[in-house]
């Protein structure tokens, strides 16, 4: 007998039982993001690896040990994406998307990274990004912000903290890059080899380092805030001002560095205790270099990625209601004229009530069978047409949730306009 195969690792199903939780949290993104007035994009999901070369950085973890990367028939290298906001950019550059304008725009779908697979953090995950482009202003940083913070209260979200930052413009942090060298090279001998690796390549990162006693060192170093700009000082008091008049609570945090090269000035991450090591549920950034490192015009941008099984697994975690999308009705079909009866039936309800979920049974199966069946289903209500009922022009009205209400008769004549009223 053939070995069955089974699915890569760090790549899952997302199971039929599973996806009505993936369509809500889908669907209230979605809403909510129409209400702002952001507009969705999509891109490939394989782009030329030069393009995250460029924008994530050649020395970023991402680039250096994560990316699917492979040569096509051409010989062209090509990557799976690891993340959405290059090749956002690379379209609006390609489609004259930001010259003198302003984008709002979103994205979701799978992202692949060749990490170590744990809880919360796989090999092919599922992000939303969200983006804003030529708004160089703090109240676009506060916008995203918001944003984040209502999705969470409406998905019902408890105890997320936001930690917030400023990296300054690449010219104050290259004056800080070289400090914090000069800083761990005095303590060379008690670095991580991690970090003695990052040291001259990108030193920021040391800074959120998990290695304990790195994690010591890290925490005596100088802080980037001391050799903030004026420009970008005054950028950050300006978003705290606007958060605050929101009543949105935030921690600012001088160790945020984030993990990709091209974000500059504000940083933020949205934060929980309750998955473990993995955290992070929602982070982002302005990144006002990337358009015009990519061969665009200079153009101010910002934007935020969260991770959708991360969401998915905080909710369940909180025991939210995931909205499942469990049928309304079940109809039971009991005999040769009865099904063909109802198959025209169904077709007729779903005419005249678009919005109600109906499930026929198929497949044949005893009237005991076909009720297990809507019973496993989950729906509200079983609708029961037999040979009996098809005679006297009537149909069976059965609550499932609640065995104490009996089963009552229903003309099918007024069954449109009973259903109606029920569920509307």
């Amino acid at each position: 007998m053939a070995k069955t195969i089974q699915s890569i690792r760090g790549m899952h199903d997302i199971l039929p039982e599973q996806s009505a939780a993936w369509q809500y949290l889908e669907s209230t993104v979605r809403q909510l993001l129409a209400r702002y007035s952001y507009r969705e994009i999509r891109t490939p999901i394989v782009e030329v690896t030069e393009l995250f070369k460029r924008a994530v950085g050649e020395v970023t973890d991402i680039v250096e040990k994560e990316m699917y990367t492979f040569e096509d028939r051409n010989g062209e290298s090509l990557s799976l994406r690891p993340e959405g906001t290059a090749s956002c950019v690379r379209a609006g550059i390609e489609h004259g998307l930001f010259y003198n304008q302003q984008q709002r725009i979103w994205y979701t779908g799978p992202m692949f990274r060749h990490e170590r697979p744990q809880k919360g953090r796989y090999r092919q995950f599922h992000q939303v990004g969200v983006e804003a482009f030529g708004i160089a202003s703090p109240d676009i940083d506060a916008e995203l912000i918001a944003i984040s913070a209502r999705l969470w209260q409406e998905l019902g979200l408890k105890n997320v903290r936001l930690e917030l930052n400023s990296l300054g413009t690449p010219a104050s942090r290259a004056v800080y890059r070289e400090k914090l060298i000069e800083y761990f090279s005095a303590h060379l001998d008690a670095l991580d080899e991690e970090a003695k690796q990052r040291l001259h390549s990108n030193p920021l990162r040391i800074l959120d380092t998990k290695h304990p006693a790195t994690r010591l060192i890290a925490d005596a170093a100088p802080s980037l805030h001391d050799y903030l700009d004026p420009e970008s000082k005054q950028h950050f008091e300006q978003l705290c001002n606007m958060l605050e008049a929101m009543g949105i609570p935030y921690r600012i945090n001088p160790r945020l560095v984030r993990g990709l090269d091209y974000y500059s000035r504000t940083v933020f991450e949205w934060i929980t205790e309750e998955l473990g090591s993995q955290g992070t549920i929602c982070a982002g950034g302005r990144y006002d270099g990337l358009v015009s490192q990519m061969g665009g015009q200079e153009t101010p941008a910002c934007g935020f990625a969260m991770g959708m099984e991360r969401l998915l697994e905080l909710m369940q975690t909180q025991e939210q209601t995931l909205n499942a999308v469990a049928p309304d009705l079940y109809l039971v079909l009991a005999g040769e004229h009865a099904s063909a009866t109802g198959i025209v039936l169904a077709e007729k309800l779903r005419t005249e009530l678009p919005k109600l979920k109906l499930q026929v049974n198929a497949g044949g199966g005893s009237i005991k069978t076909q009720m297990k069946r809507a019973d496993k289903s989950g729906a509200r209500y079983a609708l029961i047409l037999g040979e009996q009922e098809l005679a006297a022009g009537t149909i069976g009205f059965k609550p499932m949730q609640d065995a104490a209400i009996e089963q009552v008769s229903l003309k099918l004549t007024e069954l449109s306009h009973y259903l109606a009223s029920k569920f509307n």
